[in-house]
């Protein structure tokens, strides 16, 4: 399956913003959003400021895909799903995103990136509903529990992620108990609830087109 190999602080510089793709990282002075705010490479500096409406489209609909770790194949099947569901097609797609295990597993904690969360998932670190599921894109429903087992709760990387997770910063649809390592997916999220600096409304202009 094709992956993203070449270095993630790229393209948040490339969308200017920080998509929180290396975790803690991105909360320090070596973010290089922080140090470096214009797009990588040799004209990174002097790239002509305006853009055009396709191009505005476009960078909206990177940007959202590079936050949730998606290739564009990926990508444009959600938006196919999306499109069939009643409701505002631009809300579906977010919402079916925020439904990926390796989503929730990052929003629960139990990882410090969504990368590392998919890398965790792949190596059968995770149950849902006390089942084994190894599969990334697994979509949850209301009410599954996701949890850790029981072999792979000393992992170090997931505790020093989990001390980020304050109990009272937890998303209204999500529940997590620490001492057992268990986090439960409430509800599917309206978009109001979704901590999603985009427009997803530009992804379905610019696939309309």
């Amino acid at each position: 399956m094709a992956r993203y190999t070449a270095p993630s602080c790229r393209l948040c510089r490339r969308e200017r913003q920080k998509l929180f793709l290396k975790g803690t990282k991105c909360f320090t002075e070596k973010c290089p959003v922080e140090r470096r705010a214009f797009p990588p490479g040799q004209h990174g500096q002097s790239r002509r400021t305006k853009i055009s409406e396709y191009g505005v489209q476009l960078r909206e609909k990177q940007k959202i895909r590079r936050m949730y770790g998606l290739m564009e194949g990926q990508f444009h099947n959600y938006f196919t799903k999306a499109l069939k569901q009643t409701g505002r097609t631009g809300e579906n797609l977010v919402r079916m995103l925020e439904r990926r295990l390796d989503n929730v597993v990052y929003r629960l904690g139990f990882a410090p990136s969504r990368k590392t969360a998919r890398q965790l998932i792949t190596h059968g670190h995770f149950l849902v509903n006390g089942k084994p599921v190894d599969i990334p894109s697994y979509l949850l429903r209301a009410g599954d529990a996701v949890g850790v087992r029981e072999k792979s709760k000393k992992i170090e990387i997931m505790h020093s992620s989990m001390k980020r997770v304050k109990d009272n910063a937890m998303l209204p649809w999500l529940s997590l108990d620490k001492a057992a390592m268990v986090g439960t997916f409430l509800i599917v999220p309206g978009r109001a609830d979704i901590p999603l600096n985009a427009d997803e409304q530009l992804v379905v202009e610019l696939y309309s087109k």
